[in-house]
């Protein structure tokens, strides 16, 4: 039975040609994708494709910003699937045009188009006959809804895709021209700030505004609710308004946090919604002789972005056009069409990149900030700054996450029975999803909507606290559950990898403590449990590129970690050596990776190292601090991130396999990175760390313990 063609995803919900790829009149071609540049190299990946199934240089391929305006609907840019999805949308969409300018060159050439041939958008044929992309444009309509069956050219027949070539974005960032939302101007702009309490949910309940109204500059106080900010002509009259401002405000107290040093048990006693995620029956099994268990969790993790969240609003009349650092700008208008309560066509939202992003972050907030701030002052752009206190406090976290594995072991120590809980709240309240918006401001309003708690994706999008909770191992059975939290007393979203980081360095650090009781070699005791070639295939090029394991020197270790991204995504392992001594030191870091194939090698190269380096930070350093009444981490000083002096070595392996479709490498490193490095203290001091962050502190207190 032959499969019917289907189209991918993304341009089966947005099929017209014409939304994805255009012939301008001056020789280029227009790509305009639905997923948006966060830092990542796609914008380089996806012209890289376009140019390719086109047969064009790519130097002449123009890469379109995101906007509602007229960008194919994408939905949100995350999960690693940049590349999967519009990738292969833009692949499939060329193809097809590509097809249908050799068809429509053939009638004019008077040949068949199996023997025309396309260099730089050039059609010749037998005889030097030849047209053109662009001299075709005016007589082939694009207005026409993309078709199954069209054939993208073989791997072997691609010369840009494959090829590590210089990403786009990276010059205006080197040479610090305006690339990025924060250094715009929009002429006329003002600068808008915005009054946010220290207290957890605390309520605005008087406001002397006296102070703010002195200062020179200002423009417009703007207060409905608990929600206020200002206007002002300059950055500088804005920050001095919000100061006065702040004086003059008096509030009631707000919720009470939950104790931080209890924290993995209090999240296994909260109410919650309990799911079961996999439960496999063996035929038969050894007996059961003995069952082991451990706890392990790992903190609330801000996303630590290097310049807080920033937007830009302006209102003509009931319409409003809003300069956005989401991730979703479709997402991000149906919450504004919630909260504005305006027709959406009304609202336009463009994607301007912002300088450091890892998920669901104050992006999509501070762009109702800058909305509602801007429909005090008609006509006049408002860019809205949050600071460095509101980005560490009032932006969504990664949530928290407590993880219990047990297995059943029979004589022989092998495992026969596998069992994995896990404790947690939701890992989204993404914009768009929901019937009420998610964004901080519409919950301060006068009249404000109810503060969403956050829910998991399902399964079939790759989960959320159930990421990467079922084993890719082959044991014999198994049962996973999750237990999401249905109360949110601190708040929650989507940072990079969801649930992964916690399950996998739950799953691997419990297999290295298996494997040590049986005085196993890690590696050999993974491979003996895996069957699918591409996992053991990462595992041993990440051991064989490390030498492992090397002789131990004094207060060194070396441990490994191994996943396949949502078990559907990019396989990773990854090798930490560790030096121990006044503090923990991650010195190397030595990954291997397929990705199928590999569109851009450098960019795919750039995100694991990137990747790496911050479950690194993660691992070591990255902990949300509060106490009763308010997140306390709210600098850099009280949320340390790892510096440059402290940066491993990082060295990737690239497991080509061009036959494959590619999937996205963003997220693939962290929880194999995350699990090699506490696998890897251990191997140094023999004590097992199961709590991140894995600190100086921690360390002493388990070998006091433990003497």
């Amino acid at each position: 039975m032959t499969t019917k063609p289907a189209l991918p995803p993304s341009l089966a919900a947005n099929p017209k040609l014409s939304s994805w790829i255009n012939f301008a009149a001056d020789g280029k071609v227009v790509v305009s994708p639905g997923k948006v540049e966060i830092g990542q190299g796609i914008v380089t990946a996806l012209a890289q494709i376009a140019a390719d199934e086109l047969g064009v240089d790519i130097a002449r391929v123009q890469m379109v910003r995101t906007s509602t305006s007229g960008s194919p609907n994408e939905g949100v840019t995350s999960g690693s699937l940049s590349v999967q999805h519009s990738g292969r949308a833009i692949r499939f969409a060329c193809a097809e045009i590509r097809q249908i300018f050799l068809d429509t060159a053939a009638d004019r050439l008077g040949v068949g188009s199996d023997v025309l041939a396309v260099n730089d958008g050039v059609i010749t044929g037998p005889g030097n006959v030849s047209t053109s992309y662009w001299e075709l444009a005016g007589e082939i309509s694009l207005d026409r809804d993309a078709t199954p069956g069209a054939i993208p050219k073989s791997s072997a027949q691609r010369t840009i895709a494959g090829s590590s070539l210089q990403r786009l974005d990276i010059p205006d960032k080197v040479f610090g021209r305006p690339r990025f939302i924060h250094d715009s101007l929009l002429p006329g702009m003002l600068h808008g700030r915005i009054l946010r309490p220290e207290l957890s949910r605390a309520r605005l309940v008087e406001l002397n505004e006296d102070g703010a109204r002195k200062v020179g500059g200002l423009v417009a106080i703007v207060r409905d609710g608990n929600f206020t900010g200002v206007i002002s002509e300059t950055e500088e009259g804005a920050e001095a308004a919000l100061a006065a401002l702040r004086k003059g405000a008096t509030w009631a107290s707000g919720e009470t946090l939950p104790d931080e040093d209890n924290f993995a048990e209090w999240l296994k006693g909260q109410p919650a919604v309990s799911t079961v995620i996999a439960d496999k029956k063996a035929a038969s099994t050894a007996a059961k002789v003995r069952t082991v268990k451990q706890q392990y969790s790992r903190p609330y993790i801000a996303h630590g972005s290097i310049a807080p969240s920033c937007a830009m609003a302006q209102w003509d009349g009931d319409r409003v056009r809003l300069w956005t650092h989401s991730q979703g700008v479709y997402n991000l208008r149906s919450d504004l069409v919630l909260v504005l309560k305006l027709p959406r066509e009304n609202i336009i939202v463009e994607h301007m990149e912002g300088a450091g992003c890892y998920g669901h972050n104050g992006a999509d907030d501070v762009a109702l900030d800058a909305a509602l701030l801007a429909k005090a002052v008609p006509g006049r752009p408002v860019r809205v700054q949050w600071s460095r206190t509101d980005e560490m406090s009032q932006a969504p976290f990664g949530a928290a996450m407590t993880v219990e594995v047990e297995a059943d072991l029979d004589a022989e120590g092998e495992i026969v029975d596998w069992r994995h809980s896990i404790w947690g709240n939701g890992h989204t309240a993404r914009p768009g999803r929901a019937d009420q918006p998610t964004l901080l401001a519409a919950t301060e309003l006068a009249t404000p909507f109810p503060r969403a708690i956050s829910v998991d994706p399902p399964p079939t999008s790759g989960g959320g606290s159930d990421r990467n909770s079922v084993p890719l191992y082959d044991f014999p059975s198994w049962h996973v559950e999750s237990h999401r939290l249905t109360i949110m007393p601190i708040r929650t979203s989507a940072l990079r990898t969801l649930g992964a980081q916690g399950n996998v360095f739950a799953i691997e650090s419990f297999l290295d403590e298996l494997a040590f009781e049986r005085g196993e070699d890690p590696v050999a005791f993974r491979l003996r449990h895996l069957s699918d070639p591409r996992s053991k295939a990462v595992i041993e090029a990440a051991a064989r590129r490390a030498n492992w394991k090397p002789a131990k020197q004094d207060g060194t270790g070396y441990g490994i970690g191994f996943s396949r991204y949502k078990n559907t995504g990019a396989y990773c392992a990854a090798v930490a050596e560790v030096e121990v001594a006044e503090d923990i030191r991650v010195k190397k870091l030595t990954l291997a990776v397929d990705v199928g194939e590999a569109v851009n090698p450098d960019g795919v190269l750039n995100q694991i190292e990137g990747g790496a380096i911050q479950a690194t930070s993660w691992v070591l350093k990255e902990r949300v601090r509060f106490d009763s009444t308010r997140i306390t981490s709210n600098s850099w000083t009280e949320y340390p991130i790892l510096r440059f002096s402290e940066v491993p070595d990082v060295d990737v392996e690239i497991i080509s396999r061009p036959e494959i479709d590619p999937v996205g490498a963003g997220e693939a490193a962290h929880g194999p990175v995350t699990a090699a490095i506490a696998n890897a203290v251990f191997d140094a001091l023999g004590v097992r760390l199961r709590h991140l962050p894995i600190t100086r502190d921690r360390l002493i207190a388990a070998m006091e313990l433990s003497s």
